[in-house]
């Protein structure tokens, strides 16, 4: 009897490619609808870019999912090298006007092309580093004392610092707060003693309503200037707290992303609907797109089809039972988490805009290719998985034959 033969397609994931395609094709639908309005003139350009950007994503992501753990264990360093190089470039090469408007340099520009957002490539990369540095860690330990902790937090600590760094010189506050989500779910799952973490989110909370006591003084946001606050960022915290305040001018953009999300009630205004003006929706604030056109009822289903890509993502985790790979996986749903808390909170009112783009769905291709990079890797584990259990079954099949 001879051996089995498989195919690629019974060892690929459909469950977790499902929701990212559903994805996929609503942010094209969103960003259509975005550009139609907003830059007619530019409609063909912008679409076959963001399709361009998803047809090298899917193939970057089918060749991460051939990837076995061993070859991606000894890449990672690698990887995180290459990285930290270049975040280097943005400091060095970009657009003047493009940071006038937005007060970072986190662009990497050549002349008047735009080229491409490094930090996004090097989240993936700080992700394998700190899955690579817990396991190597805790490799034949029994971590039970708290001096391991801090050990393993003083790694943490040396992986994060230049990524900091770089994320500082740019000026980049909203891609830093994304390396510390990622940071904070690795320290959970790490499995460090709560003795250590409460007194840090307590000191970390209290920090913040000192800042927010400070913010909201008359000559607090002056001070805060002075110690190095950048002014683009106290507006953005001056329109978080008090929008309608700020509506014609500093709240704009904010103001009209939550108008437009309110005028689309329960099931919205239908395709290709808008009648209100937001500023870069077709990026940071995409979500009121889908709002304004679908209502309560279609954003619901968006939260729905990322709580069913987590969903399948953790289940596909759990069953590969490797941890190198359990915590790539908690980095990048963490990652993902963030991103979809931020986004959609600054486009809602309740969180402040950090410039954050909606997973899958927002233009630009770093971001876009950054993540399905992140699905490539979480396809790699049900890749292998179905490998190791085919080799089993033919194995099985060997001994019989052996016996028969």
């Amino acid at each position: 009897m001879a051996k089995k033969r498989y195919s690629i397609d019974n060892r690929i994931d459909y469950s977790i490619i499902l929701p990212v395609f559903f994805l996929l094709l609503i942010g094209l639908a969103a960003l259509y609808v975005a550009t139609l309005h907003d830059y007619a003139s530019s409609l063909g350009t912008v679409m076959i870019q963001q399709v361009a950007w998803i047809v090298l994503g899917v193939i970057v992501a089918f060749v991460v999912m051939l990837f076995n753990t061993e070859f991606l264990w000894k890449l990672t360093p690698y990887l995180y090298g290459l990285g930290l190089s270049l975040m280097i470039l943005p400091l060095v090469f970009y657009s003047p006007e493009l940071v006038a408007s937005t007060g970072a340099k986190n662009w990497v520009t050549i002349g008047s092309v735009t080229l491409f957002q490094p930090s996004e490539f090097m989240k993936i990369s700080y992700i394998l580093m700190l899955a690579r540095i817990t396991v190597s860690f805790q490799q034949g330990k029994d971590r039970e004392m708290l001096q391991d902790d801090w050990k393993l937090l003083g790694w943490y600590f040396l992986v994060t610092l230049p990524v900091m760094l770089f994320l500082g010189l740019q000026k980049d506050l909203g891609t830093a707060l994304v390396f510390l989500a990622i940071l904070a779910g690795m320290i959970v799952v790490a499995g460090i003693s709560w003795w250590i973490i409460l007194p840090v989110v307590l000191v970390a909370g209290l920090s913040l309503g000192i800042f927010l006591f400070i913010f909201s003084t008359d000559q607090g946001k002056t001070f805060l200037h002075q110690l190095g606050m950048d002014t683009y960022q106290i507006n953005r915290i001056a329109a978080w707290l008090d929008p309608f305040s700020y509506a014609k001018t500093i709240a704009y953009q904010q103001t009209q992303g939550m108008i437009s999300i309110g005028t689309g009630g329960l099931t919205g205004k239908g395709f290709n609907q808008l009648d209100l003006s937001v500023p870069v929706r077709e990026s940071d604030m995409i979500f009121t797109v889908i709002a304004e056109n679908f209502g309560f009822i279609g954003s619901a289903a968006i939260l729905m089809l990322y709580l069913l890509l987590i969903y399948r993502m953790l289940r596909v985790t759990f069953l590969f039972n490797n941890r190198f790979y359990t915590f790539i996986s908690i980095g990048f749903i963490m990652m993902i988490l963030f991103h979809i808390f931020e986004n959609i909170g600054a486009a809602i009112g309740i969180l402040p805009l950090t410039g954050i783009p909606l997973p899958f769905i927002s233009k630009g291709g770093s971001s876009l290719i950054s993540n399905l990079i992140g699905v490539g890797l979480i396809l790699s584990m049900a890749y292998q998985r179905e490998k190791a259990n085919e080799l089993k079954i033919n194995a099985k099949m060997s001994r019989r034959r052996k016996y028969n």
